[in-house]
């Protein structure tokens, strides 16, 4: 096992990576204070280790919330079932919220963690690749809205990440593949010699080898950490994480929440961010290539749905949270490895970019 530190102060909090933690009760028992836990979980997560779960919480209190599955209930409505659960098993402020599944269930128990009776505790244990990379890391909560991807939210940092690699292996290699986007995304905007370990560990990544696994999501997590510890509510360099998030989020919104994945609408966005940094002048046409291939090493997409439009493309993009006094934020690349957020960017060129991707059929 593997453990880093986000450091938060006050509000720190460890990761812990490895196999077989759902093995040991005191690794998450040691980090809820009081008697009662809901667990929230979805139907897809649930059969397989919540049993597990119930069972290494042992002599508390333990109550349950199983949601549906997929991107396009990360909403109001079903983040209501969660406020529901609660006040209907009488917990109090001293309860403590486990997320067990991948993002979407991350996402909204975090935000329920952080507006039920103003604020109680949470623990994450994150059960895809990409949860376990970046979105249980950092204290981002929140839920879609029609207009916008995670548009409504709270900073609320858990008390601590089990990431078990054992749980990967119920995986299917679609969501393994997504996970892999956001690993991807670390080394393109700021961590160089990663992005050389993972060209030549892709097929080891891909094939669920549990060494490859474990580095690449200690490495993704410290990554992380590292941002998160110096900018916790994304005042400024953290805003560094969202490399191919706006093109992304309005693939995602454009297409309905769940029909795309979210890494599958981020390894376009990356691609399209590296088309536009190309453009400007700030990476070379050979970086644009070795950074696409890597993205397609990993079964990823590289261009948008031919059905959206630029017009379509730039409005979704202008909801983008990164958006200040009506000018799109964009996160591009100054080169591989080295990211900037930046609004300086010519208007034109954007267009380009999207009306290049956008007529590819």
């Amino acid at each position: 096992m593997k453990t880093l530190n986000v450091d938060l102060g006050e509000r720190s909090y460890p990761i812990y990576i490895g196999q077989s933690l759902l093995q040991q009760p005191a690794l998450l028992t040691k980090h809820i204070q009081n008697r009662q836990v809901m667990i929230v979980s979805n139907e897809t997560i649930a059969p397989l280790y919540l049993d597990n779960v119930i069972d290494m919480l042992s002599g508390f209190e333990v109550h349950q919330i199983i949601l549906p599955d997929g991107e396009q209930y990360k909403n109001l409505d079903i983040l209501n079932r969660i406020f529901s659960a609660l006040l209907s098993e009488n917990c109090d402020r001293s309860v403590t919220l486990i997320a067990l599944g991948g993002g979407v269930v991350g996402d909204m128990t975090g935000f329920a963690a952080a507006s039920y009776q103003r604020g109680v505790s949470f623990i994450q244990i994150p059960t895809t690749l990409l949860s376990q990379v970046d979105s249980s890391v950092g204290g981002k909560t929140g839920v879609n809205h029609e207009l916008g991807k995670n548009m409504i939210g709270a900073f609320h940092q858990p008390q601590c990440v089990i990431a078990d690699t054992d749980t990967l292996n119920t995986l299917d290699d679609k969501q393994l593949a997504a996970g892999v986007a956001e690993v991807i995304k670390y080394a393109l905007l700021g961590d160089k010699p990663f992005m050389d370990w993972l060209e030549k560990n892709m097929s080891n990544l891909l094939a669920r080898d549990p060494q490859s696994l474990a580095y690449a999501i200690e490495r993704s997590c410290q990554d992380k950490a590292d941002i998160v510890a110096a900018d916790e509510k994304e005042s400024g360099k953290r805003a560094l994480l969202n490399l191919g998030h706006t093109f992304g989020h309005a693939i995602e919104n454009a297409m309905g929440y769940g029909n795309w994945l979210h890494g599958e609408a981020v390894a376009a966005g990356m691609v399209m961010a590296g088309d536009l940094s190309q453009r400007m002048g700030w990476i070379s046409t050979a970086e644009q290539e070795r950074a696409v291939k890597l993205i397609q090493s990993a079964n990823l997409p590289t261009i948008p749905p031919q059905e959206m439009t630029t017009e379509q493309f730039l409005d979704l993009m202008k909801r983008d949270k990164k958006t200040l006094n009506g000018n799109i934020r964009l996160v591009l690349l100054e080169a591989l490895g080295q990211a900037i957020i930046t609004d300086n960017y010519n208007q034109t060129e954007l267009e380009q970019t999207l009306d290049s991707f956008l007529n590819m059929a």
